[in-house]
């Protein structure tokens, strides 16, 4: 049914007690100026003017834009000309032109929600009706494909199931930013391709991720392009590294982010979905395919993905984001390129001199323990093993100070040969005290419950000019 281009047109369901309430009055314009009724749910409503035109597939609902039924609109030459929304005795009348309207109803009675605004059906009506537009290529499926096993074909997957992309799920993630679909990210390694927001809400989508996961998604993506990261390099490395994923500030909590018990495991959506968007995104649109261009010769299970929250509910710890330079309070990705997890299990240590003494002897095994200096390393600090500091009045400044001073070796136990290993450093090191890490090359979280005295240590990638170093960007909207 076509709209009028000139009269009364009245959008209404069943299920509404004030478009119930109005028959008498669907009854008063019928006879009157003449009335077009569209009923959302039954066509036979309302029976007292013989029922109404289906709109059932609110396509009539969506093109006038209607939130609340009923909703009455006045059309002079193809165009809105009036609209009273649910039941005002005045505002119909003025619509209308018509005084006494319902003059046996109540003065005023809200209306109901429109269907076409029902939770998720925005998006589907605008790809319904075809005003939904992308930049992507659709894929068309037969009716007996499976379009889980079609993602798999076609190879879009880590190796585990994605989520397929279908046109409402994608809009759907779109609307988690302001962003517009068609603005350039950047140019995704190793093929250098562009990426588009819409791209990677495609990525989203098939990662898992929600539509308010979005913006720390597409934040991760812009910090993996700094080229002070090396993504490229990372990609391409023998080596086990991949993108670890650290969420600071206000969206960790917002969105439901894991920074307590089993931060670096399984179990929350958000850690889980974000990392893997990174690594999707890095698969579909730059073409980073292991076996390819990636040439891990054992990978590690983070590659899957690597993202978890620090834990900011200790006033007395610094952030890491901050000692970086952003405003404490600032929502930020952080990515570090790392390994698996290495567990430090002190049970007995509950001094920090100790404490601090044992982290050092796991961290002397990044990399190799006779290599220095060319692996940064990321010290995931438990609630229990940093309250052994805190108690002793020991920051983060103080913390990093006094494992400068204990991460030092004699040259001549590292020297290739010593111990009877041939790996080590070069002879022209065996003289003098050696650091493990470069300037600034250990970095330090908070994360983990609340019970163990226990933390984690992930060791980094090449350091430096020569590899990669953590970079942090601002989560924007």
């Amino acid at each position: 049914m076509q709209l009028p281009e000139n009269g009364l047109v009245a959008v209404v369901k069943r299920d509404c007690p004030t478009c119930e309430m109005l028959e008498p009055v669907y009854r008063q314009l019928r006879d009157g100026p003449g009335l077009t009724v569209f009923s959302q749910d039954d066509p036979t409503f309302p029976e007292a003017i013989g029922g109404a035109h289906d709109d059932r597939d609110l396509e009539r609902s969506y093109r006038l834009d209607v939130e609340t039924v009923p909703t009455l609109i006045r059309l002079e030459g193809g165009r809105e000309a009036g609209r009273a929304i649910g039941w005002h005795r005045g505002d119909w009348e003025a619509v209308t032109g018509i005084e006494g309207l319902g003059a046996d109803l109540p003065e005023w009675r809200p209306g109901c929600g429109s269907k076409s605004v029902e939770p998720g059906m925005a998006e589907i009506l605008k790809v319904r009706f075809g005003d939904a537009r992308f930049g992507a290529r659709p894929i068309e499926l037969g009716d007996y494909d499976d379009p889980i096993e079609a993602t798999y074909e076609r190879g879009w997957s880590d190796g585990l199931p994605v989520v397929p992309p279908t046109e409402v799920r994608v809009l759907r993630m779109l609307r988690g930013t302001t962003r517009a679909p068609d603005e350039i990210i950047g140019s995704i390694p190793p093929n250098l391709a562009p990426c588009t927001v819409e791209k990677a809400a495609i990525n989203a989508v098939m990662a898992g991720c929600k539509p308010e996961y979005f913006p720390v998604v597409l934040a991760a993506i812009e910090a993996a392009l700094i080229p002070e990261f090396t993504m490229h390099g990372l990609l391409c490395t023998t080596y086990f590294a991949g993108p670890v994923v650290v969420v600071n500030g206000p969206i960790a909590k917002a969105i439901g982010m894991n920074w307590g018990g089993n931060a670096l495991g399984q179990g929350n959506r958000a850690n889980a979905t974000i990392g893997r968007a990174l690594q999707l995104v890095i698969r579909n649109v730059g073409g980073g395919i292991p076996g390819g261009i990636d040439r891990a010769t054992l990978g590690q299970p983070g590659k899957y993905t690597f993202c978890f929250a620090e834990d900011e509910t200790d006033p007395t710890w610094e952030p890491w984001p901050v000692t970086r330079g952003f405003a404490a309070g600032t929502s930020t990705v952080s990515l570090f390129a790392g390994d698996g997890v290495m567990s430090n299990f002190d049970q007995i240590s509950r001094t920090p001199d100790s404490l601090v003494r044992s982290l050092a002897m796991s961290l002397w095994s990044i990399g190799h323990p006779k290599k220095v200096q060319g692996h940064d390393a990321l010290l995931v600090l438990s609630p229990e093993h940093y309250r052994i500091f805190r108690d002793a009045g020991w920051d983060r400044a103080r913390i990093l100070a006094e494992f400068e001073d204990v991460l030092r070796k004699p040259g001549s136990e590292l020297v290739r040969g010593a111990g009877g290993v041939m790996e080590g450093v070069v002879p022209e090191q065996a003289e003098g005290m050696l650091s493990k890490f470069r300037p600034g090359g250990l970095h330090i979280v908070r994360a983990g419950g609340q019970a163990g005295l226990m933390s984690a240590i992930i060791g980094g990638w090449a350091s430096g000019a020569r590899g990669s170093v953590p970079v942090t960007k601002e989560v924007k909207t």
